[in-house]
C-alpha cells in the first residue's frame, strides 16, 4: 500500500523555510529542535498511512453494499426471492462454509418522558426498601440514570434494570414505563466478516478496527 503523501508543513519565505506552530505562528525551521522535527515527520508519516487506510475502509464499505445489492438484485430477478432476516439482518456464506458476511441492522433507541416516571417509582422503591435494597441494585440504578459525557442516559444499564427479577408492583410499573419510553429514532447498518479454518471450527472475526487488531 502506497503511503498517502501529506504536506510536510513547510513553506518558504524569502528563501527561508518556516513551519507553523500550534498557535499558527511561523517559526524558522532552523529554530525548531531536531527531536521536534523528527516527531513531526513521524506523525505525518503515520497520519498518511491512517488516511489511506481510512479511505480504503470507506471504499470497502461502499463496494460491499454495492456487491451485496447486485447479488440480491439477481436473486430477486431470477428467483423472485431475497436474502433476509429480522429487521434486515442477513448472512451470506461461501460455498465451502469457511467465510461469511453478516449485515446487521441495529436500532438507535432514545427515551421519552415516561423515563422520569420510571425513575420516581424506582426511587420510591429504594427509599422504602432502605437497608434491604441490595447494593448492586442501587449501583445499577445510579449508573442507569447518570448521563454520560454526551448527556445521554446509559442505555446498557437501563436494559439491565429490565432484566432484574423484582416482583414489587411499583417496580413492575417502573419497568413498564421504561418500555413505554423507548422509541426508535433511527438505525445503523453494520457489516461484519468472518472466517474459519474448517467447517466445524469456530468463527473468527476478520478485524478491520485498529483498536481491536
Amino acid at each position: 500500500m502506497a503511503e498517502k503523501q501529506i504536506p510536510d508543513g513547510r513553506q518558504q519565505i524569502n528563501g527561508v523555510p518556516y513551519m507553523a506552530d500550534a498557535k499558527g505562528s511561523l517559526v524558522p525551521v532552523s529554530m525548531i529542535r531536531p527531536e521536534d522535527l523528527l516527531e513531526d515527520e513521524t506523525v505525518r508519516k503515520i497520519a498518511g498511512h491512517a488516511l489511506e487506510l481510512s479511505a480504503q475502509v470507506s471504499r470497502f464499505k461502499e463496494h460491499t453494499f454495492d456487491d451485496l445489492g447486485d447479488f440480491e438484485a439477481i436473486l430477486a430477478q431470477e428467483y423472485e426471492a431475497t436474502k433476509g432476516g429480522k429487521k434486515g439482518n442477513k448472512t451470506f456464506m461461501s460455498h465451502d462454509g469457511l467465510y461469511k458476511v453478516q449485515v446487521a441492522v441495529a436500532d438507535r433507541i432514545d427515551f421519552g418522558p415516561q423515563l422520569q416516571v420510571a425513575k420516581e417509582l424506582i426511587d420510591e422503591c429504594l427509599n422504602e426498601w432502605a437497608a434491604d435494597a441490595r447494593d448492586e441494585i442501587r449501583t445499577i440504578v445510579t449508573r442507569a440514570f447518570n448521563t454520560d459525557k454526551e448527556g445521554q442516559i446509559n442505555r446498557t444499564e437501563i436494559f439491565m434494570l429490565l432484566r432484574l427479577d423484582i416482583s414489587d408492583s411499583r417496580w413492575q410499573r417502573a419497568m413498564q414505563a421504561i418500555r413505554d419510553a423507548m422509541r426508535v429514532v433511527g438505525s445503523k447498518t453494520y457489516v461484519r466478516c468472518y472466517h474459519r479454518s474448517a467447517p466445524d471450527a469456530a468463527w473468527e472475526a476478520i478485524t478491520i478496527d485498529l483498536a481491536k487488531a
